[in-house]
């Protein structure tokens, strides 16, 4: 999962769980489909994807960026294997790493499935010890400080938190991005709309959003340029959809 841009770098990873998740530690999630690259612009100035659907603002050092969104429910045809993930990240894409948590909302031999997790990609994704159900209200929060990155996941729905601090020597902190994966080998689990809000950034003292003048507004396509998965124009500057399209 995560990655918007080449895949490069060791991860070094020290995990902390909140109280409130008493002892049960985190596992590893269900293997990923192919992790994808980012795709090249358009000629018309819209950002494409082959895996990416949302929202990055490009910069120098970030250190926060935190979004909220709804899990969405997913319709899933006899027998599918597929997945979608909504999730809020530092780098990925221009760089070869990404610091992100966010969700899945999958389809595995049909049924629906749905999980929280972390990953500081390439690295692999490490799944949380947290209940997530179709329509609960999550908050995904990365921030650095001081050679650090904490990651951050809420349900507010089950008011539940995890947190952990992990660090990264070739993490760039070029980008901040609000974002709607799917594979580009596989197919994109029927999410119908996942709803972005709060989404907000920062560069030291630079605050941004998806409505910064800089920001890159990404759709999913296949590799013939099909639509898969559209973002939304802007509410306030912190809000947006994001569609699902085509598998």
């Amino acid at each position: 999962m995560g990655v918007g841009a080449l895949a490069a770098a060791v991860i070094v990873s020290i995990l902390v769980a909140t109280p409130a998740l008493g002892a049960s530690g985190p596992s590893s999630a269900s293997p990923r489909l192919n992790p994808l690259i980012h795709a090249p612009k358009r000629d018309a100035g819209r950002g494409t994807s082959t895996n990416w659907a949302g929202y990055a603002v490009g910069g120098t050092g970030a250190t926060e960026v935190t979004g909220s969104w709804t899990q969405p429910t997913v319709t899933c045809a006899k027998g599918e294997n597929s997945w979608s993930s909504p999730w809020v990240g530092i780098d990925g894409d221009t760089s070869n790493t990404v610091e992100q948590t966010g969700t899945d909302s999958d389809c595995q031999s049909g049924k629906p499935v749905y999980y929280a997790w972390y990953e500081m990609y390439p690295k692999s994704l490490v799944e949380l010890p947290l209940t997530i159900s179709p329509g609960d209200s999550i908050t995904g929060q990365v921030s650095y400080a001081s050679g650090s990155f904490t990651l951050a996941l809420t349900d507010h729905t089950t008011g539940r938190t995890f947190t952990t601090a992990q660090s990264s020597k070739k993490a760039q902190r070029s980008s901040v991005e609000w974002i709607m994966e799917g594979p580009s080998s596989g197919l994109l689990s029927d999410f119908h709309t996942v709803s972005f809000s709060g989404a907000s950034g920062a560069f030291g003292s630079q605050v941004v959003d998806p409505g910064s003048t800089n920001a890159d507004q990404i759709t999913m396509v296949t590799s013939s340029g099909v639509f898969r998965a559209l973002p939304s124009s802007l509410t306030n500057g912190t809000s947006f959809g994001v569609t699902w399209q085509h598998a």
